[in-house]
């Protein structure tokens, strides 16, 4: 159903911002051949206004019928849908614009329309229209596919960061099971129930977004079966403001990845290891949240952990702008022995 080959070829224009586009590309035309200094006429406002009304009116009427004729315009193959596409466009602006020619010749008006004769006018004022169109449809359409491989390289880099994560984390994992088998069964049977709730959480069936309480029990049944690895040595403090939006959409695997990189590149790289902080709190119309944890010095890492914590990172950071647009920021430094890494993301 979703597939790329059955949806619609031709862009959309029944939305209002392309509507509104199409209409100021209609009035930026008058606009232009109203200050175009060629010394044959002079605009009054009525002829303005006049050109304007039926600027807009062809614009209108021609986004109107493509968008009505999009499907089945679509069936087509593509270079011969934009040029049938075209051509209903000159044909409906003859239509309109020879109406309007007719009306001044009948009213005995002069004017924009009534000072040129029929033909002249009919067809040139098609095939501005024609031209105007087949480049926005052009723009359109390039914008449309930009924006769905936009959303593709998105979908494809959070499936890398799945596939990263899986290996990775059910080999540990199941490793440090094997050896609590014997020595604690009731212990063992808790991290496989915390396994299996994090494998069903982060990797289950279907697409869609999670939520910000789906990302906080994953990020806790992550620390809880690594808790058990490192022991002490792994300290959590989670730091939860008033009237968090639990509901708030969010993109699968945001917190998580972070708190694995604040395990993997900095507790467990310390002897003694440290506590992680999560935060997370409302600062007005943003939501912040928060992972800090005691970390070595980046410039002593080995460079394949350091770009492996990076990609992850970059990752989270292409999908919540992707999610929520500019409004959302990811900032991440290392300042005297600890390793902070903020997220802002709007509360709509």
């Amino acid at each position: 159903m979703n597939d790329p080959r059955q949806q619609p070829w031709l862009p959309e224009l029944c939305r209002l911002p392309r509507l509104g586009a199409m209409l100021g590309l209609a009035e930026l035309v008058v606009v232009v051949v109203a200050l175009a200094p060629d010394g044959t006429r002079q605009w009054s406002v009525p002829d303005f206004l006049s050109a304007s009304a039926l600027s807009l009116w062809l614009a209108l009427a021609v986004t109107v019928s493509l968008c009505a004729a999009r499907t089945p315009l679509s069936r087509l193959p593509e270079a011969l849908g934009a040029v049938v596409a075209v051509a209903m466009t000159a044909l409906i602006a003859a239509v309109c614009t020879g109406i309007v020619h007719a009306l001044f010749a009948a009213l005995g008006a002069t004017g924009f329309a009534g000072d040129v004769g029929f033909w002249r006018f009919t067809l040139g004022c098609a095939t501005v229209t024609a031209l105007i169109v087949a480049l926005a449809l052009r723009y359109f359409y390039v914008s449309d596919r930009w924006s769905a491989q936009t959303v593709a390289n998105a979908r494809a880099q959070a499936d890398a960061l799945q596939a990263r994560i899986r290996p990775h984390f059910l080999f540990n994992s199941m490793n440090l099971i094997a050896s609590l088998v014997r020595r604690d069964p009731e212990v063992a049977e808790r991290a496989v129930l915390d396994l299996s709730d994090l494998f069903r959480a982060a990797l289950g069936a279907g697409e869609g977004d999670s939520t910000l309480q789906a990302e906080c029990e994953l990020a806790e049944a992550y620390l809880s079966i690594e808790s058990l690895r490192l022991g002490d040595r792994l300290q959590v403090e989670w730091q939860r403001g008033d009237a968090l939006p639990l509901t708030l959409p969010m993109p699968r695997l945001v917190l998580q990845p972070l708190v694995e990189n604040a395990v993997l590149h900095g507790i467990s790289r310390l002897p003694d290891g440290g506590r992680i902080v999560i935060s997370l709190a409302c600062e007005g119309n943003l939501l912040h949240l928060q992972v800090r944890n005691p970390a070595p010095d980046p410039e002593a890492r080995a460079l394949p952990l350091m770009q492996g914590a990076g990609h992850a990172q970059r990752n989270i950071a292409h999908r919540l702008a992707w999610r929520f647009g500019p409004a959302a920021r990811m900032t991440g430094a290392w300042a005297d022995g600890y390793y902070a890494c903020d997220i802002f993301v709007p509360v709509q």
